[in-house]
């Protein structure tokens, strides 16, 4: 299951993408699953796991990925922080819930993402389970409304 904290309620990782270039070890660019990811995000594709090709920049390193990329290997393959979902746009939130299938995973998220269909996503700040849409759309606003007051 998907765990949000939105707005506050506990510590995450600050800097995702920059602990990536430092911690990221060559079998987790191996996994399928993670070849799949960067070919959908970055429109790249995993040629070894020191050279993936990219349409626009040509042969580039792990390091050159994209942020959302870069945390949502981490989100899958490093379970020391709470990572911030706030480094991914939209084209990675059918990725996040798919790693949270696999997985429980907490994120922590500063603004709204777009998940589509129907899914289950625990809004930490209420304890509220939400399914769609519209349900986690209301669900952050309460719980964004309940950091406002305190």
């Amino acid at each position: 299951m998907l765990n949000i904290w939105y707005y506050g309620g506990t510590e995450y990782m600050n800097d995702a993408p920059s602990y990536f270039d430092n911690v990221y070890e060559d079998e987790w660019l191996e996994d399928e699953f993670v070849k799949e990811m960067i070919l959908d995000v970055d429109r790249s594709a995993v040629a070894s796991p020191h050279v993936i090709e990219s349409p626009v920049m040509g042969a580039i390193t792990p390091k050159e990925l994209s942020g959302g990329v870069k945390v949502l290997i981490l989100m899958l393959k490093d379970d020391s922080f709470i990572y911030n979902l706030s480094n991914c746009g939209n084209n990675c939130a059918k990725w996040v819930l798919r790693i949270a299938e696999k997985k429980e995973l907490t994120v922590y998220l500063q603004h709204i993402i777009r998940f589509e269909g129907e899914f289950a996503i625990r809004i930490m700040n209420t304890g509220k389970i939400v399914h769609n849409p519209t349900e986690y759309v209301d669900g952050l606003l309460e719980a964004e409304a309940m950091q406002d007051e305190r």
